[in-house]
């Protein structure tokens, strides 16, 4: 499976996740867990995870299995990019050494056989992950037995934009087309205009020194604990990608027995759309 991963990356249509995670790992601290822990808790509605089964599709960094993990859960990770593996590795490494009850492996949600060896779990997460896999309808309907009677679905998903988001797709496939050394350069040309456009606004307010005082305390105030940068070329670069309207969601989701209990949109821009479900009907 990482050897197809990485003819992939290699051949431009596919973005390393891993690669930018492995990055990000640099500046994960207490504050930003904490942060993750808080938001699961705010989506989720509930007081802690202890006892429930926890699967992380896409698991990236590790940092939201962490989080689940440290709220009590028992965890399974997975992810199709090896980096990210290794990350979540990491990270467990540092936290859980030798711990039975979390369970990092290299996997696919488009591998129907796989996953049917997985079982069900009380909650099912995959944030920002599914608009990735070059098959998204597929990798929904393949979720839906993972979760458990009365479990939970918490999924985000890119908003569907129209044409702004056929732009966004030529934008990242040449991104991933590009070497890698001009790859910084290209983030910084495609989203240039728009953090000027953000300097400008604080300037006209004359409050100049709110723009640069969101950069540096970005990850204070996201409920992921994310990184400015890490955001921003996970945005510029992440390939494949498909999106949805949130209607379009909620009825697939709704036609399978879930009843949506959380939503978060992202007011019709570029971010994504949360849903948690619940599932009511096998």
């Amino acid at each position: 499976m990482s050897s197809e991963h990485e003819k992939e990356v290699e051949s431009g249509e596919r973005f390393a996740f891993g690669a930018n995670w492995a990055r990000f790992l640099s500046v994960l601290n207490e504050d930003r867990i904490r942060r993750a822990e808080r938001s699961l808790l705010e989506m989720l509605e509930t007081e802690g995870l202890a006892g429930k089964t926890f699967l992380d599709i896409g698991s990236g960094s590790g940092l939201f299995s962490l989080a689940a993990r440290r709220l009590g859960a028992s965890v399974h990770s997975f992810d199709y990019d090896r980096q990210s593996v290794a990350c979540t590795a990491e990270l467990k490494r540092r936290f859980f050494p030798d711990d039975p009850q979390w369970k990092v492996e290299s996997g696919t949600v488009l591998d129907k056989d796989y996953l049917a060896e997985l079982g069900t779990f009380d909650v099912v997460y995959s944030w920002g992950v599914l608009h990735h896999t070059g098959a998204m309808w597929d990798a929904f309907e393949n979720v839906v037995p993972l979760v458990a009677e009365r479990g939970k679905l918490f999924i985000a998903i890119y908003n569907d934009q129209g044409g702004a988001s056929c732009r966004w797709r030529g934008i990242k496939r040449i991104y991933n087309k590009l070497p890698g050394f001009l790859r910084p350069l290209y983030t910084l040309l495609i989203m240039g205009p728009r953090e000027l456009k953000f300097l400008a606004v604080a300037c006209v307010t004359g409050r100049p020194w709110m723009y640069f005082d969101n950069i540096i305390h970005y990850a204070e105030r996201s409920t992921r604990g994310m990184s400015y940068w890490h955001d921003i070329v996970d945005l510029v670069g992440g390939y494949p990608f498909e999106v949805a309207k949130p209607e379009e969601i909620f009825v697939f989701f709704r036609n399978r027995g879930f009843v949506l209990r959380q939503m978060k949109t992202c007011g019709g821009s570029v971010g994504c759309n949360e849903f948690v479900f619940e599932r009511h009907r096998a």
